[in-house]
């Protein structure tokens, strides 16, 4: 059956590239008049063996190399036939199964049309034009020399490929054998100017070990890949597997780190819109594909329904994890979303994206500080929102452990501003970003994201308690995200491209990581998944030594760590503690329907308490005064120690 399907798809293909018209100007590599005129050639070469053939066998002693008008009549009837089926029409390096059928097509009409010419004249003139073993021998020599003259060229001009730039060209062996890694392979080897050689397939298993793929063996991995490379010649490894886990990812990727081989990943091509740049999709892997836990998948219907024909508020929309929040809003069905952030020139930038991502959604940019009520308000007064994502805040940690009452300002009276003007406003969905910071917090950064949990956890139990209210408050907590600004990578990749060094603040430090996707994907999940109240925590896999990570991403940028590349350790920044926790030590966890989401089971605070402590705090902010400002903070969270900091005469003892 699929051979019958690939031969309907094939006659489907040359009758749709039949119906174009003959151009002569389009030269292509080699001009198609000359193809047609090859063709031509062999055609007169073809009647010449079966005028040889026919003679030897019928005993008749024919001038074979001589070609008569019945031999012109062939070769015009079938060159008549090259043109409707456009055989010229191909390059002749890339001859397929296309071209194949497309000859064997010209050669039965030919065929067919001589017949029925024959019959016709036997009937009309009571004479044959042709013999039908000459008719039958000249449709199988034409069609044999035709594709095999392709055929030829094919595989010279591989040949010749193969030993022009080879210092150039890297060796590679394929990770996989399924359809992605064939396309993967199919799609070097025509490459120009070629940057890969694939030299083999690599398969977890031993079935077809003895087999080939596209001439080229299939190794079985009975041993570490870079013992695979080293035997086979080979200066790196494209992983094109579409079933390959993270675990086996990781376990490749540091093998052939280990040994200075370099690692690529190759597009699923089913991902792909078209074809033509798949090759240029092959790019070196990135320490995001390192991540050691598989990928999160995430109820998609829920925020469909969540989202559907609603007024969407993302604060800090023209940051890293805002912009990504937008975004992903900006794939469902919404009636308006409108982006607040206090950036100029960033605002401007992701507005011009979203005009040209997404030309159909209908979207306002807006300039506002979310510490300013007024302002705030008149916003909320004028589109009325249904949810709003809060993603605006300061995350530095050494810059608002210097600046703690800007941290007060955005962090904390600006998420109180937005919280309780969507309770006045209606809103049905509040949902804060927060950070593993918070927990058992040992910054001014930290500290005032707590402080921010705090109000908005207290504010809907309170708003419970009267029947007025509807809103639903949600919190967010996750740890480091890969690629957000100011975060380790970037810098690490900033400094690798200046030439190092690497600075890393403790040999001993580690982090949870988790990229920006899969982060956003985390907000939109829990305002849909959540009732109010929580705090949702994501299972964030192991956590990374950021010495670790440093060596890797030196190594997957092609240099070798302390040689080409410097890793130097220049202390702990003030707030900084070498691990973050998700969790503090008298928290526990409730499951939800996802098994890598968490409610974290967090005790609310008294609203009308907590609310007077935050007036005071935000009062000392007005002040500037550092000292009262973190007492305050600690006299609000009393787990709140500080860490290499000035400040830590003022924890509470």
């Amino acid at each position: 059956m699929s051979f019958i399907k690939s031969i309907n798809i094939a006659l489907n293909q040359v009758f749709q590239s039949s119906r174009k018209r003959l151009d002569f100007q389009n030269l292509g590599y080699l001009p198609r008049w000359l193809i047609l005129l090859f063709d031509i050639i062999i055609c007169l070469g073809s009647i010449v063996i079966t005028s040889f053939i026919v003679s030897n066998v019928s005993g008749v002693d024919l001038k074979y190399y001589l070609i008569d008008r019945n031999d012109i009549l062939i070769v015009t009837v079938n060159v008549v036939f090259f043109i409707l089926f456009r055989t010229y029409a191909g390059l002749i390096r890339h001859s397929s199964f296309i071209d194949a059928v497309k000859f064997f097509l010209a050669s039965s009409g030919t065929f067919f049309t001589l017949l029925i010419a024959n019959y016709i004249s036997l009937f009309l003139n009571d004479e044959q034009l042709l013999t039908i073993p000459k008719l039958v021998i000249y449709f199988s020599v034409s069609f044999t020399f035709l594709f095999l003259f392709r055929v030829l060229v094919k595989q010279v001009y591989e040949v010749f490929m193969k030993h022009t730039n080879t210092n150039d060209v890297k060796k590679v062996l394929i990770y996989g054998s399924d359809s992605n890694a064939i396309a993967i392979a199919n799609a070097l080897k025509s490459e120009l100017p070629a940057r890969f050689r694939p030299v083999g397939f690599v398969q977890k298993n031993s079935k077809n070990q003895s087999k080939q793929i596209l001439g080229l063996p299939i190794i079985s991995l009975k041993k570490n890949i870079s013992v695979l490379l080293r035997a086979n010649n080979a200066q790196a490894l494209i992983l094109a597997d579409k079933n390959i886990t993270v675990d086996e990812r990781i376990k490749l990727v540091d093998d052939c780190l280990e040994f200075n081989y370099n690692v690529y990943r190759a597009p699923l091509v089913s991902d792909l819109e078209d074809d033509k740049n798949l090759t240029n999709q092959i790019q070196n892997i990135q320490i995001e594909d390192l991540l050691e836990r598989d990928p999160i998948v995430l109820d998609n219907k829920l925020i469909i329904k969540e989202l559907f024909q609603k007024t969407v508020f993302v604060t800090g929309g023209a940051g890293s994890i805002g912009s990504e929040i937008l975004r992903q809003v900006a794939n469902y069905n919404t009636k308006k979303i409108v982006i607040i952030d206090q950036a100029e020139t960033p605002l401007y930038q992701i507005q011009s994206e979203i005009k040209a991502t997404f030309p159909n959604v209908e979207f306002d940019a807006v300039i506002a500080d979310v510490s300013n009520y007024e302002k705030i308000e008149s916003i909320f007064k004028q589109y009325k929102p249904d949810i709003v994502y809060h993603a605006a805040a300061y995350k530095h940690v050494p810059l608002m452990e210097n600046n703690p009452s800007e941290a007060i300002f955005v962090n904390v009276q600006g998420s109180k501003n937005l919280a309780d003007l969507s309770l006045k406003y209606d809103v049905e969905k509040f949902v804060m970003v927060s950070t593993d910071k918070a927990v058992n917090p040992s910054n001014v950064m930290g500290a005032s994201k707590r402080i921010a949990e705090m109000y908005v956890q207290s504010l809907h139990y309170f708003a419970k308690k009267s029947q007025n209210f509807k809103t639903n408050f949600i919190t967010t907590r996750f740890g480091n995200v890969l690629g957000s600004n100011g975060s380790v990578v970037p810098l690490f990749k900033k400094q690798i491209a200046e030439g190092g060094p690497l600075t890393i603040t403790h040999p001993d430090i580690i982090r949870y990581f988790m990229t920006i996707p899969e982060a956003c994907q985390l907000v939109l999940e829990a305002a849909a998944m959540g009732n109010g109240g929580e705090i949702f925590i994501f299972d964030m896999g192991k956590a990374v030594k950021i010495i670790d990570l440093a060596t890797k991403i030196i190594k997957l940028s092609g240099y070798e760590p302390y040689k080409d590349i410097d890793i130097k350790v220049i202390g702990l920044r003030p707030g900084e503690k070498l691990y973050e926790e998700l969790l503090n030590d008298k928290t526990t966890t409730l499951p939800t329907y996802h098994n890598k989401i968490m409610i974290a089971k967090v005790e609310a605070e008294n609203y009308n308490r907590i609310s007077e402590e935050i007036s005071v705090l935000i009062d000392y902010a007005k002040l500037f005064d550092n000292h009262k400002i973190v007492s305050q903070m600690k006299v609000i969270v009393p787990e709140f120690k500080s860490m290499n900091s000035a400040f830590e005469t003022l924890d509470i003892k």
